[in-house]
């Protein structure tokens, strides 16, 4: 969470010319409920199997750019999907960075603690090794803008001829 994945892959998506979906909105708008509510309601377990569903009929449904929420690259099923059917992309940020961008918003469920910096600072240390299984990786360092964040993006899909015709 704060990486920026919803603006970094809005940005994206329009450089590139494709669709933009959002995992989080597309459940919430279902559910016509905010994620901090669908977890208080019906549990992380609950959300994760409903997110599961929509990020495959999502890539199933066009080719694009789709942002997942940060807990959704952890399911192994998920990965696969992702790698599948696309290619996964890590924004790689440091802790700091992510807590200057999430300290001050109450939307992130996760952080609902009286330590939001200690469980940002766990959650950081048990994902950031799945996320590096992600199939490319680029570095996020806080102070690069939103469409050099995409640029960075677009250099390293370059790389992956099977997924860029033309950057």
């Amino acid at each position: 969470m704060g990486a920026g994945k919803t603006a970094v892959g809005k940005a994206l998506a329009q450089r590139l010319g494709v669709a933009f979906a959002d995992s989080d909105a597309e459940i919430e708008a279902a559910a016509n409920m905010s994620i901090p509510e669908i977890f208080a309601r019906d549990g992380e377990a609950f959300f994760r199997r409903k997110e599961a569903q929509v990020i495959s009929r999502l890539l199933s449904d066009r080719s694009g750019i789709l942002s997942t929420g940060g807990g959704a690259f952890l399911a192994e099923s998920n990965r696969k999907m992702i790698s599948e059917r696309g290619v996964s992309v890590w924004l790689d940020a440091d802790l700091d960075t992510l807590w200057n961008r999430v300290r001050h918003k109450d939307s992130r469920p996760l952080l609902r603690t009286p330590d939001p910096r200690g469980a940002l600072t766990r959650l950081y240390n048990q994902r950031v090794p799945i996320y590096a299984l992600a199939d490319i990786a680029v570095k996020s360092d806080g102070h690069t803008s939103v469409e050099a964040m995409a640029d960075r993006v677009v250099d390293a899909l370059a790389l992956r001829p099977d997924v860029l015709e033309n950057a």
